[in-house]
């Protein structure tokens, strides 16, 4: 394969990377506290090489570029509050996550649909326990019924405190993987956020712009079709430079 395919193949690897990342974004439009993310990209840079062990180019020699996939990254800027009106849907107000105890182990989210289970326990749309400053789920009783959550976290009903919601960040960003569309894994240590600032009745919308990914779409299409061309047109080329010359050796 020669030097050009190489190349375009590599760009072509890289935008289909591209259009599966934004293709979830615009799945995610909908879910509540999902962050968008993106593709980081470079050059990885190839000498030619001059066939004599050498590594310094020589006269009209060049460096080939290639596209590499360094990194996809979470845009940590915050989606638009909407209010609700169900007194268990919360909403950040800064950065952090809630934790919910999946049967993986504890996971992170800012999905803040909340809800009352048959036991009491306040779980998640999927029936995961919402955890406290303590690492446990919290409970209701059956008696609690006027649900008051205040800025720092603090459950109470009208029979006293009930507790304190637990929210944390990760000491590395960077280092969140996404499981599902709503919960993430930290590979980095947590750490109590002080402030939180959690709006009781209100959920964190998704971050994404549909318009502003369909736009990219439509980006990412004609590059990826530009591409596949030049290596279709590449191809052509060289079959017939090859047919030309096995007519004359015939």
């Amino acid at each position: 394969m020669d030097n050009a395919t190489s190349i375009a193949l590599s760009r072509i690897i890289a935008q289909t990377r591209a259009m599966d990342v934004t293709a979830t974004n615009l799945a995610n439009a909908g879910t509540a506290g999902y962050r968008k993310e993106r593709m980081l990209f470079s050059d990885f840079l190839v000498r030619e090489p001059t066939g004599t062990g050498d590594t310094r180019l020589p006269p009209g020699g060049r460096v080939m570029a290639y596209t590499q996939d360094r990194a996809t990254y979470r845009d940590q800027s915050a989606g638009a509050i909407s209010r609700t009106g169900n007194s268990l849907d919360l909403a950040l107000g800064s950065d952090g996550f809630f934790t919910v105890n999946t049967p993986a182990g504890p996971r992170l989210t800012r999905s803040g649909h909340f809800e009352r289970a048959t036991s009491g326990t306040i779980v998640d749309a999927q029936g995961q326990p919402l955890l406290d400053t303590n690492g446990k789920p919290i409970q209701l009783a059956a008696a609690d019924v006027a649900i008051t959550i205040t800025a720092d976290g603090t459950i109470s009903s009208q029979n006293g405190t009930i507790g304190r919601i637990g929210v944390v960040a990760p000491a590395d960003p960077n280092k969140l993987r996404p499981e599902g569309d709503r919960l993430l894994v930290s590979d980095s240590p947590t750490q109590a956020v002080a402030a939180p600032k959690l709006v009781q009745g209100a959920v964190e919308d998704s971050n994404v712009q549909p318009t502003t990914e369909i736009t990219r779409m439509m980006n990412d299409m004609r590059e990826f079709q530009f591409t596949t061309q030049f290596i279709q047109a590449e191809a052509d080329r060289q079959q017939s430079a090859i047919d030309k010359i096995t007519a004359q050796r015939s």
